[in-house]
């Protein structure tokens, strides 16, 4: 249960923003495309090196989503239709790439090179098709992809640990990881993760054009333009804001507070316009069963539905693809479909007239002034 501190702050933030008497549900969904563990034998063999990547819920359980992984959740999200009709739709945050190991290992750690998530797919057995079942998906209105950058990746700072020889990046980086978190490594460094993040002004410019190339390729796999845009852990520049908007981005997603490289918290609220026009979309409600098995999540998601809706707000419901990865722990996987399908029932049961749309089409309304 939530705590009453915990709900009079959820209260205070949907005091601002765009409103609508519609009941609205949003999912958003970040990572899908993203080796972070790239097997089960890989994971244990960083716990026998000593490595405790057991303490990271990604670490344990977030993986390349597999050919079965999409197709139990389209089934979970199919047999929940709102009051149109449709079935519960997830925006899927994607990246475009991952790094190239062998050909970064070939230049000495001298040059970065990536692969088009195509290609990881189809060099990961039992997700040779996840390409077309994203595709699928779209089609049958219950996965929408979105951009989420290039990597989830902060290419300075792992090009040069790995330059620099610091041991568990390169171990790791041996076995084709790159996610290990600053909260179990061993290692000085800051993370590897936020891929926007930079010190530089060399780097500013290195990562926008990564956010370009970004958008790009997501255009060439897709056949057309992401309008929204999440900066991987909610940490990116302004002038990112501004090479995006350039590229067609209308709609930034995110949290209430997301970080200019500043580290400076900068307010966000629905409907919110920076100096492009582009419009904040914020989440205010969370499903995160991965991060912690002792919480109901089912109740604590339903309150904060209530609280955004009490507000005649949207319902923004942040869920991370971790939690429906199975290849390191496929229970992982399965407790949470149950748990989320349970989800889903229950906000069609306590609220008969919702409507499950993308955050493209919720940012569509808002833009269009259509309540």
């Amino acid at each position: 249960m939530k705590t009453f501190k915990q709900i009079i702050a959820d209260n205070i933030y949907n005091i601002r923003g765009w409103r609508s008497n519609r009941k609205i549900v949003v999912i958003e969904s970040d990572d899908w495309g993203s080796i972070r563990m790239p097997s089960k034998e890989v994971y244990l063999q960083l716990i026998r090196k000593g490595i405790p990547v057991d303490r990271c819920c990604y670490c344990k359980n977030d993986s390349l989503e597999t050919d079965d992984d999409l197709s139990l959740l389209f089934d979970v999200l199919q047999s929940a239709k709102d009051k149109n009709g449709n079935p519960c739709m997830i925006t899927a945050n994607t990246v475009v790439a991952n790094p190239d190991f062998e050909k970064i290992k070939d230049s000495m750690f001298e040059e970065y090179y990536y692969e088009t998530i195509d290609k990881s797919f189809n060099r990961h057995k039992g997700c040779e098709h996840a390409l077309d079942l994203w595709m699928e998906g779209k089609e049958n209105n219950c996965f929408y992809m979105q951009s989420h950058g290039r990597e989830h990746l902060n290419l300075a700072r792992w090009m040069y640990c790995l330059k620099n020889n610091f041991p568990e990046t390169r171990y790791a980086f041996d076995l084709g990881v790159y996610g290990i978190s600053t909260s179990i490594t061993s290692e000085k460094r800051k993370s590897f993760l936020p891929a926007f993040d930079f010190e530089t002004e060399k780097e500013e410019t290195e990562v926008n054009n990564i956010a370009k190339d970004a958008l790009y390729i997501f255009e060439q796999l897709f056949k057309y333009k992401s309008k929204s845009f999440i900066a991987p852990n909610y940490i990116w520049g302004k002038s990112l804001e501004n090479t995006v908007f350039k590229e067609g981005v209308e709609y930034i997603q995110g949290t209430r507070t997301g970080k200019y490289i500043n580290h400076k918290k900068r307010v966000r609220f629905n409907g919110k316009k920076n100096e492009n026009n582009m419009i904040d979309l914020v989440r205010n409600c969370f499903f995160e069963p991965a991060f912690d098995q002792n919480k109901d999540w089912i109740d604590s998601c339903l309150t904060e539905i209530k609280t955004a809706f009490f507000w005649n707000h949207p319902a923004i419901i942040c869920i991370h693809r971790v939690n429906f990865a199975s290849s390191i722990n496929m229970y992982n996987r399965d407790g949470n479909l149950v748990l989320f399908k349970r989800l889903l029932r229950e906000i069609i049961k306590n609220w008969p007239d919702v409507e499950f749309m993308s955050s493209v089409a919720l940012g569509d309304l808002i833009k269009n002034n259509k309540p």
